[in-house]
This record gives structure tokens, C-alpha cells and sequence, in this order.
């Protein structure tokens, strides 16, 4: 009886592809879709709660924003910064525009449908443009402003967590070229995916427990 291969080689030999460059399917493969789709509903909620919250304050001065608990969780303290349009229009309105389209690659990928390579790269340029504009607003609400927006965490989180998993991701099936030699690196940095935003919320974490001991001590004497 002929095998497979004998009858028409292997799959490689079929393909072209040597299988030993394929990437294999891991869980940032099968989570892709997942954190695509959840990432831009969270961070598509935020935004839209945050602009809705700041068209109240507009047409009412006195008015108190949900999200502003004490002084240390405040986000009316936030809203009125120059920070809050950093580009000349209230930051939410980026989020608004932007997470719907994360939203729907998600369902997309989801849906089993493969997206084009300048799509991922697209998302790579868009992902790396939001988390380095995060950590800026992220410096400038623990060290400028003195208040954290609770809405506003939760767009720091769903960025950083749509950064990370979309670098890996392109990293893992060669959109974004890497050395062979760094090829080891991208596959353990896949085996361990969870390990990088943990290490982020963790630094985090400590940032703000730091900016805002004294509030804190204040808050629970």
C-alpha cells in the first residue's frame, strides 16, 4: 500500500512550506479573536461612558461624575485637564473611533475569517500608537494631575492587553519580521503570554500605590 507520501510527498513538498518554519498553533493563536473582540468592547464602553459623563459636566459645571469617588478616584478632577483633549477634542472621542474597529477584526477572526498581513500590521501600528499614549496619560494622572479616572483604567488595561497580544501574535506568524536567532525569544515569550501584562498590572500597581500613599493612608485612617 502507497503512503501519503508516496503517492504525493509530503505536505511540505506539496506546499512549498518547510514545516519546520510553520508556526505552531498556540494560545495566543486560538485567544486571538477572544481578546480582539473583549479588549474593544471594554475599552469601547469606557469611551463612550467617559464622553457621555464629560458632555454632562459641559451643560452642568456643578455636576459630579459617576466615577468620581474621593479624591484619589476622581475623574471630574481629570476631565477638566488640559490632558483630557491632548489633541484639541476629549480624548473618549478616540476611543470611540477606534475600539469599534477592534471589535469588529475580533468578531472577523472569530468568524474563522484570515485577515490580510497589512491588517495585522495596521492593528500593530494603531495597538502601539494607543499604549504609548496610555502610559503618557498614565504619567501625567499619577504625577501631574494627582487623580485617577476608574473609566480611564480600564482603557489602560484593555490597551496594554491589545498591544501585548497582538505584538505576540505578529511576532509568532512573521508579520512583523524578527532574526532567526530571536526566534527562540518569540516562542517562549508566546509560552508564557500571561507573564507580561501580569508583570505590567503588578509595576502599575505599585506606581499608584506609591504616587498616592499619603492620600491613601489619609483615606483609611
Amino acid at each position: 500500500m502507497t503512503t501519503i507520501e508516496q503517492r504525493g510527498g509530503t505536505h511540505a513538498e506539496q506546499t512549498g512550506v518547510d514545516e519546520h518554519l510553520t508556526p505552531r498553533r498556540t494560545t495566543v493563536d486560538r485567544a486571538i479573536g477572544w481578546i480582539l473582540t473583549v479588549t474593544g468592547v471594554l475599552g469601547t464602553a469606557a469611551a463612550f461612558t467617559l464622553a457621555v459623563e464629560k458632555i454632562h459636566l459641559l451643560t452642568d459645571p456643578s455636576y459630579t461624575p459617576s466615577c468620581s469617588i474621593n479624591p484619589v478616584l476622581s475623574c471630574g478632577s481629570v476631565m477638566v485637564t488640559e490632558q483630557a483633549s491632548a489633541f484639541g477634542f476629549p480624548n473618549p472621542l478616540l476611543g470611540l473611533g477606534t475600539f469599534p474597529v477592534v471589535v469588529t477584526l475580533g468578531v472577523l477572526v472569530l468568524a474563522g475569517v484570515r485577515l490580510p498581513r497589512w491588517v495585522w500590521l495596521g492593528l500593530q501600528v494603531g495597538a502601539t500608537f494607543a499604549v504609548v499614549f496610555v502610559h503618557w496619560l498614565m504619567f501625567q494622572s499619577l504625577y501631574r494631575i494627582g487623580a485617577l479616572c476608574p473609566y480611564c483604567m480600564v482603557v489602560w488595561v484593555a490597551v496594554v492587553l491589545l498591544f501585548w497580544y497582538t505584538t505576540l501574535y505578529n511576532l509568532h506568524h512573521g508579520h512583523l519580521r524578527v532574526p532567526a536567532r530571536l526566534r527562540g525569544a518569540v516562542d517562549l515569550a508566546v509560552d508564557v503570554h500571561a507573564v507580561g501584562p501580569a508583570l505590567w498590572l503588578l509595576v502599575t500597581v505599585v506606581l499608584i500605590a506609591q504616587a498616592f500613599w499619603s492620600q491613601w493612608q489619609i483615606m483609611l485612617a
